[in-house]
């Protein structure tokens, strides 16, 4: 697939988009075998993420459009728990069709450049072994494993954890 970048666009979730993107979510959940308990294929908040973000402070879960379609997604969320300016990154999802374009990175930097204006110093991730593409991605993009999980996201089914210190230079 030929990608034309003109028509993709990265913007602020919409109530319209809830039930798009929780497909793309739980359709590569399911890709990966991944579509369990503890996970946020089974969470709720998947199916309502305009509600989950749209009234809580310091939060934003932005959109890839292309032509008009939704096909994909990523998040900066306080998740309780955490420490004093930690946010997770969260639900950052491609449909299989986009992935391996850059596509990922620039949704990820827009959630970045996010956290950084809301005054995060740090974000934290969860994930799982199988998401090898998305693992070696946070790898690229400056992220360390650590030990255990941090916060209260719910989602127990997660394997791995992953952080990085937003530094001042914007690494």
């Amino acid at each position: 697939m030929c990608l034309d970048i003109e028509k993709l666009q990265i913007r602020a979730i919409r109530k319209e988009d809830n039930s798009a993107i929780a497909q793309v979510i739980k359709s590569t959940l399911e890709e990966y075998g991944e579509n369990k308990e503890g996970t946020v294929y089974t969470d709720p908040t998947t199916n309502l993420i305009y509600e989950s973000f749209h009234d809580v402070p310091k939060s934003q879960y932005f959109i890839a459009e292309y032509k008009g379609e939704v096909i994909g997604g990523s998040g900066i969320y306080p998740t309780i728990g955490l420490p004093d300016n930690y946010a997770e990154l969260v639900k950052i999802y491609l449909k299989p069709e986009f992935r391996g374009k850059g596509i990922g990175k620039l949704l990820y930097q827009k959630a970045e450049e996010f956290a950084r204006k809301n005054g995060y110093s740090h974000l934290y991730l969860e994930s799982f072994p199988s998401l090898k593409e998305a693992i070696h991605l946070y790898e690229k993009l400056g992220y360390r494993y650590i030990p255990k999980a941090l916060g209260n996201s719910g989602h127990f089914a997660c394997t791995v954890w992953m952080l990085k210190e937003l530094k001042d230079d914007g690494r």
